[in-house]
């Protein structure tokens, strides 16, 4: 049984046409945020829109609006332990994970409550954290429920001070001695605060300005640092993406933008994804931040000219196949 739930709009971020959300119960009993945007006209299909860690729902109002006007209707959704969905932890601005299997467990729960609502095909989109957990769940099992994929910056390999292996081992220690719930770097600030200048995920300081007023005008959907346990999930998830076999079972077709100055992730792992995906198309967004659907214009329509290639090729399948 789903509940209504609420979604934030602000003057310059109004709520998609006719977006409605919804709160579901997860198989492990977590509460979740979900909502469905359905698409006002003519439907393509349907849209599985997963953001990254940090990112509410209200952050992709702008994206959700763009995939309507193409003619989706789109499913999006707040990971466990960020957004409105329940928080892992008292401290509710720690951003926690306790392993994978969970995030997967709560994909697929999302897919079978709203299946009746989603028209197909269906393209599963993901952007960093969303985008690791999205191709690892087609990776796992639900590649044939999808027509196609898109992976905007996926989380396939992070950039930290210290190497890989031994991040990877310092955070799997912590865990095993009871610091998962710790911070891996102290909490810096505000999580609200306003500071354009020195961030990492945009270059564009209207859309950043614009995502900052969300998170005042319902600072429940803020989420700050992350803990030992968000490291080692991460680490344990892109450890299963590495492995070739698990790339070879996403049989449709993907595409895999890469930032071309992202300073969050690691772009040479995400080239190596592509490579090893039997239907993939790789694209490099040039100067582009992290966040490549909160950049600039110019860099979105990158973005957007490849998507819209591949829509149409989807369309033509489906097409043919009927």
């Amino acid at each position: 049984m789903l509940e209504a739930a609420p979604l934030v709009a602000t003057l310059e971020a109004p709520v998609p046409t006719g977006g409605e959300a919804w709160w579901l119960v997860a198989s492990d009993g977590k509460r979740l945020r979900a909502a469905l945007f359905p698409a006002p006209g003519s439907c393509r299909g349907s849209v599985v829109l997963s953001g990254g860690r940090t990112e509410p729902i209200e952050k992709y109002f702008e994206v959700i609006a763009e995939l309507q006007g193409r003619g989706f209707t789109v499913l999006a959704h707040d990971w466990r332990g960020q957004g409105l969905s329940e928080r892992l932890l008292p401290d509710r601005q720690k951003g926690h994970a306790d392993g994978y299997a969970p995030f997967l467990g709560d994909y697929r729960d999302l897919i079978d409550a709203f299946v009746d609502r989603l028209p197909k095909p269906w393209i599963a989109m993901g952007h960093s954290m969303g985008g690791c957990l999205t191709l690892l769940a087609l990776a796992t099992g639900l590649a044939d429920r999808f027509a196609a994929g898109v992976l905007s910056a996926p989380m396939l390999g992070l950039q930290l001070p210290l190497p890989p292996w031994l991040s990877a081992a310092l955070a799997r220690g912590l865990c095993a001695l009871g610091r998962r719930g710790g911070y891996v770097f102290l909490q810096e600030g505000e999580p609200l605060a306003d500071r354009f200048e020195g961030n990492r995920l945009t270059s564009d300081e209207g859309r950043y300005m614009r995502h900052r007023r969300q998170l005042h005008a319902c600072p429940d959907l803020a989420l700050g640092n992350v803990t030992w346990g968000w490291l080692a999930f991460a680490f344990e998830a892109m450890a299963e993406l590495s492995h070739p076999e698990r790339l070879a079972a996403v049989t449709i077709p993907v595409l895999v933008f890469s930032a071309g100055g992202d300073q969050i992730v690691e772009i040479a792992a995400q080239a190596r994804a592509a490579r090893l995906l039997p239907d993939a198309r790789y694209v490099v967004v040039e100067d582009a931040r992290h966040e490549i659907l909160q950049e600039t214009d110019a860099r979105r329509a990158v973005f957007w000219a490849a998507f819209d290639g591949l829509a149409d090729r989807v369309a033509t399948q489906r097409a043919t196949e009927t």
